[in-house]
């Protein structure tokens, strides 16, 4: 019962970051029609708003040291950061430790603009283009956007730390009853799944009981008609392409502190996400969600040593071939609607 625990566990943090990607995806595609290859861009440019933040954080300049000397007995130069200067030791330090969730406040504004100027500077102009150019022009914007990082930040992940008092584990043994340190499992990703499970529900909170996520429901179901009505549908659709920019550059910024920020770890995520989209169905919201948290437990499972023993490089493949069987049974997915790619 703890392995199969611990796996449940890993699977929902996995299926975490599945899910919120496959969110954004789904939300664009479901407003606009685009096929959005560069989403997983998206994310890696949320997770480097992480980086920049905590580095900006940490500048800090030179100050002679009387109290510290060297082993010649001339005093040293120290380190002090700006923030410790500014606000004091206490806050200083503190503000440095949470580097990772103040960049949430930081990265909201940033993915907003990203989004707004990819949406109106190209992917407007491939709107009723076929589906095979969408994702081509997006593709090639993603290796851009990655190669821009890459000069900037080079091609070594870089250690993005969360803050102190989640830097442990907590002991699920003891809670539920198992053996003390069967169950051991780090804070930071127990937050990222609460994280994770808010953001996912203030998105169809959001769609659901605003006005404004209301109308653009109605676009999705019937955008002439919603037109005719004297409504811009295009800038709505336009707000939300920001909104999904910004959802995935959130599950960037806090999945930060688990997987070291590289420049291509878009691309290695973006294809996972493709898959869970198709398989949840193309164009549903719950669909994209349902089907992030069910092929992240499955690949959590498959990469037991247990299965591994027994068919090995199973956790490489499990998720394609969940998506094959169920699109052979379901072809438009678990929670497809008809017509949605099948002109």
């Amino acid at each position: 019962m703890d392995a199969i625990f611990l796996q449940i566990l890993n699977g929902l943090d996995k299926g975490s970051a599945y899910a919120l990607i496959a969110l954004g995806l789904t939300l664009i595609f479901g407003t606009l029609g685009v096929v959005n290859f560069a989403h997983g861009a998206l994310f890696m440019i949320g997770a480097f708003c992480a980086v920049t933040l905590q580095k900006l954080f940490n500048l800090s300049y030179q100050v002679i040291d009387e109290t510290q000397k060297d082993f010649l007995g001339n005093p040293l130069k120290v380190d002090v950061p700006y923030l410790e200067s500014w606000f004091g030791p206490e806050f200083g330090i503190a503000l440095m430790d949470w580097s990772v969730p103040l960049a949430i406040f930081f990265a909201i504004p940033i993915m907003v603009l990203v989004g707004f100027v990819m949406e109106r500077g190209l992917i407007k102009h491939f709107y009723k283009r076929p589906h095979a150019d969408q994702i081509l022009v997006t593709f090639g914007l993603a290796i851009v956007l990655q190669e821009i990082v890459k000069y900037f930040y080079g091609a070594n992940p870089i250690q993005t730390g969360a803050p102190d008092v989640f830097r442990g584990a907590l002991d699920f043994g003891v809670m539920f009853g198992f053996e003390p340190n069967a169950i051991i499992y780090p804070y930071w990703r127990l937050v990222y799944f609460l994280f994770s499970a808010v953001l996912i529900s203030g998105v169809f909170a959001f769609l659901r009981f605003t006005t404004f996520g209301m109308v653009v429901r109605a676009g999705m179901a019937d955008r002439e008609t919603v037109g005719l009505l004297g409504i811009n549908i295009d800038k709505r659709f336009t707000i939300m392409f920001g909104v999904a920019a910004a959802v995935a550059g959130l599950a960037g910024v806090m999945y930060a502190p688990i997987l070291a920020p590289n420049y291509h770890m878009g691309m290695d995520f973006l294809v996972l996400s493709f898959v869970v989209v198709v398989v949840g169905g193309m164009g549903s919201l719950p669909g994209a969600v349902a089907a992030g948290f069910l092929l992240g437990i499955l690949q959590s499972f498959a990469s037991m040593n247990e299965v591994k023993a027994i068919i090995p490089g199973i956790d490489q493949v499990i998720i394609y071939l969940v998506a094959i069987i169920i699109l052979l049974t379901r072809p438009r997915g678990l929670m497809g609607k008809r017509g949605v790619m099948e002109e």
